[in-house]
Order: structure tokens, then sequence, then C-alpha cells
């Protein structure tokens, strides 16, 4: 398998769905293979349907932030900070200017297919990272938390949902609030002191 004709064929969907408001709608094959410059039996050859190709777009965007949560992770030196890395990994900077984030700026999308392939693919991804430091966190004592895999499900679930601006439609400063009040629900839940998780909300320093 060419993994340089496969990111060909992604990087090529990945451009088409940042430029329309329904990619599951919009896009076709045919759109995909011209922006690529390659023939339509090339993508065929790698990929079954539109529908498996905007599931790895998705994917592959997941597993770029997880790869630099694991890079980034060995700088941390407690649970706080890995939460905060595993975070920042996939809200990133790019939180801040959407139109860098693929992940996010899908979110902006009025495609409920959309939503739905970003809210398991998180779930599925992000989830069992989390979940690992909830109960490390409950460990150590500094959160407290009885379903460390339960909740990690329901943060990201509620983030995720959070994020869709077809059932949030809101602007920067709106989006803002919500985080904020995202936050404050954490630091209640798991009983943490406030401020906790204020880094949500607060942009990365240059």
């Amino acid at each position: 398998m060419s993994e340089k004709k496969i990111d060909i064929i992604l990087n090529s969907a990945e451009e088409l769905m940042c430029s329309v408001t329904q990619p599951n709608k919009e896009i076709t094959v045919d759109m995909i293979a011209k922006n690529a410059g390659i023939g339509k039996g090339s993508i065929y050859y790698y990929f079954k349907s539109k529908d498996e190709i905007v599931d790895a777009v998705i994917e592959r965007s997941y597993s770029a932030a997880i790869r630099e949560y694991f890079n980034d992770i060995r700088n941390c030196s407690n649970t706080f900070e890995k939460i905060k890395t595993l975070f920042r990994a996939i809200l990133k900077e790019e939180f801040w200017d959407k139109s860098k984030n693929i992940i996010i700026t899908l979110h902006l999308h009025d495609d409920i297919v959309i939503h739905y392939k970003l809210m398991m693919t998180a779930i599925k991804t992000v989830s069992p990272l989390l979940t690992a430091l909830l109960a490390e966190g409950q460990s150590e004592g500094s959160i407290h938390t009885e379903s460390p895999k339960e909740s990690a499900e329901m943060i990201v679930a509620m983030l995720t949902f959070l994020l869709n601006s077809k059932f949030f439609p809101s602007d920067k400063e709106s989006a803002l609030r919500k985080m904020k009040l995202y936050a404050h629900v954490l630091e209640t839940c798991f009983e943490t002191p406030k401020g906790s998780f204020d880094f949500l909300f607060t942009p990365p320093e240059k």
C-alpha cells in the first residue's frame, strides 16, 4: 500500500472538506480525484467509498493529535499537566484560529453526519487516554471520580458537542463563555481547586 498515494488522496479530501458546508453531500470521489490530480480508479484501489475517505481524514487528524500528545507528555510532571497536554493536542493553538485545524473546522460545518463521525472518533481515540489520566489522578488524590471510563467518555462527548456549531452556533465570545462554564463543571465534578481547568479557555503562550 502506498502511504504517499493515500496521503495525496486524504490531503485532497481534507482540502475540499474545509471549503464546503456539507462535505458528506457536496463532495464526490470525482472531485477528490480531480483535486488530487489522479485517476478515480486510483482512489477506489485504496478506498471503497467516499465515506471511507471522510472517516480516514477524521481519524488521521485525531491520530496526529494523539502522536503529539505522546511526544509532549514526557515533559509533564503531574496528572493535570498530562490532561492539559491531551486537550491541547486536540484543541491546540488553532482552537483560536479554526481555519488551521481540520477537527475544529469540521465542527463549523452544517453536516450532521460529519458531527457524528467527529464525536464517535473522539470518543474512540481520546477517551481511553483520558480514562487512564483520570484513574491516575484518582489514585494520587488530585481528582475524585468513581468511574474514570464513564467520566472520560462524558467529558469528550460534551466537549465535541459544545464545539458543534450546528447545535450551538456562536461567536468567539460566546464560545469562550461556554468553555469557561465547561471548565467550571469539570472542577465541580472532580472536586478540584478553582482554576484547575482554566487551560481550556486560555490561549497558549507564544
